[in-house]
């Protein structure tokens, strides 16, 4: 994980205090939240999430610690404003009549400035001193300030009128965040190029267009004397919760590892895992293309129901008739299962939306349907959609959120470079490694006929089957059989396990 720190090692008797914004998993990233008493930039482009970061920011102020707060705005009224955070939960009428939330529109302001001249914010800083000395707010935005930078003619006069608008909210003793626009991705910090040198702490929000996806990201470029986290993370926007930080939103620690057992649908892959899967396991079986990895996971929910537990499962690759279809090829009434209760079927196209959206809603479904097992079928089907380094973290993320919760779940991969390597241990090989179990399910061709094997590559925690084992598949599902003498890499030409480099012979 990125956990370096910038600026150098902080003693606790010299540590900024932190200012906590509520968001999901940024105050993580920011190792306890925004340097109190000090103002703050965040920069982004159109869609980025920067008003929301900062309604999030006061909202929290005034729920979680009684803080009242002062939005300026410069461009979208107070009244855009109210509704969309009312979408989000967050009841900023009321706030108002409290004393709680103050609006200062300066959007007039604005357009007057566009046709007198340069702005002069002596006068702006007379409203937020009245109204914050008025509600003894702690928390204040100023939303978008480079609506007025703009305004100014020469470099020299944004690098004054901007020390001085920060300068006037440190000495009010207030926790600002000023936003500001970006013209690009990835060229500079903000649009003018002046403001991230005036201001202590910078942080960028990102929404790259890639794979015909948007994916959004949040770095801090600088806490200027305060340590933080580094590089890029990603968060999604979601209509509920608002920014959530992947995968720091999750993680936490484990109350205990238990020692108890469920099976895997299948007796005999009980019996090669050495008894089957541990209650908080995530196993991970990765096959080819009709090996019978989505009966494996019909099977697995099929031994839910038949312990009067909960699944969820989840495809990526099929539509639920699809999936209604096959599963009676095997004799199973998948209908008859979701009518118990105990079965819940989600299906989704990876292309619907984004991996860190995709993850919301499967959040959401763990929390409201309490499953205590878990079907994702199948997770490669996202690398459509993705990079290996937001795979990595929807796992990660994915992982916290099960593991607690002693959710068994099987995830199913198609058999491939990213999550089969037999290359440098990258992030395909770290994904491997998030698995308790790794199962090998391959088809190969033998003596003019397509046959299947299976392996259990590891079982952490428990002796098992080091053996390649034939497997048959029939109307009654899959069955494994004796070990394959003389398997070998005609089989399993993919491993999970990077070889070990043999060192060189040494001159004699």
């Amino acid at each position: 994980m990125r956990c370096s720190r910038k600026e150098g090692d902080v003693s606790s008797s010299d540590a900024i205090e932190r200012l906590p914004t509520g968001i999901s998993g940024f105050d993580q990233v920011a190792l306890g939240g925004l340097p109190a008493g000090r103002s703050t930039l965040v920069t982004g482009t159109t869609g980025s999430g920067k008003t929301l970061f900062a309604v999030e920011f006061l909202a929290h102020g005034i729920r979680a610690l009684d803080q009242a707060g002062v939005f300026v705005t410069f461009e979208e009224t107070a009244a855009a404003i109210r509704r969309n955070a009312r979408s989000l939960g967050k009841p900023i009428e009321l706030w108002e009549r409290e004393d709680k939330w103050t609006f200062l529109d300066a959007s007039e302001d604005v357009e007057e400035t566009s046709t007198v001249g340069d702005y002069d914010f002596a006068a702006l800083v007379a409203r937020i001193e009245h109204a914050v000395r008025r509600t003894g707010a702690t928390r204040v935005v100023l939303d978008s300030i480079g609506a007025i930078l703009t305004r100014f003619s020469e470099a020299g006069n944004i690098r004054q009128e901007l020390f001085r608008i920060a300068a006037s909210l440190e000495q009010l003793g207030v926790t600002s965040v000023l936003t500001a626009e970006r013209t690009a991705e990835h060229d500079g910090v903000s649009r003018l190029g002046v403001e991230e040198f005036v201001l202590n702490n910078v942080i960028i929000l990102r929404n790259v267009l890639r794979h015909e996806q948007r994916r959004r990201t949040v770095e801090i470029v600088k806490f200027r004397g305060a340590a933080h986290r580094t590089g890029e993370w990603l968060f999604a926007i979601d209509p509920q919760e608002g920014i959530v930080v992947m995968p720091l939103a999750f993680l936490g620690t484990r109350a205990r590892a238990t020692r108890t057992r469920v099976s895997s649908g299948n007796a005999e892959l009980d019996e090669m895992c050495g008894g089957g899967f541990y209650r908080d396991a995530i196993a991970l079986l990765s096959g080819s293309s009709g090996a019978g990895k989505t009966l494996a996971g019909l099977r697995f929910a099929a031994s839910a129901l038949d312990a009067q537990e909960r699944c969820l499962f989840y495809t990526f690759d099929e539509t639920r008739e699809q999936l209604v279809r096959n599963a009676a090829g095997w004799g199973l009434d998948l209908d008859a299962m979701e009518e118990t209760g105990l079965l819940r079927v989600v299906s989704e196209y990876p292309e619907e939306s984004s991996p860190e959206d995709h993850f919301i809603r499967l959040r959401r479904n763990v929390t409201e349907f309490e499953p205590r097992r878990m079907v994702v079928d199948t997770l490669s089907a996202l690398e459509r959609v993705t990079t290996p380094r937001a795979l990595l973290d929807f796992l990660v993320a994915l992982g916290a959120v099960l593991r607690p919760r002693e959710i068994t779940t099987l995830l199913t991969s198609a058999a491939g470079p990213r999550l089969a390597p037999s290359l440098t241990p990258d992030v395909a090989v770290e994904i491997a490694r998030l698995a308790d179990v790794t199962i090998l399910l391959r088809d190969f061709e033998q003596g003019g006929e397509v046959r299947r094997a299976i392996a259990v590559v590891q079982a952490r925690g428990t002796a098992h089957d080091n053996r390649i084992r034939q497997v048959d598949i029939d109307g009654l599902g899959m069955h494994i059989g004796e070990p394959l003498h003389g398997a070998s890499r005609a089989v399993f030409d993919t491993p999970l396990v990077p070889e070990q480099q043999q060192p060189p012979p040494q001159p004699s």
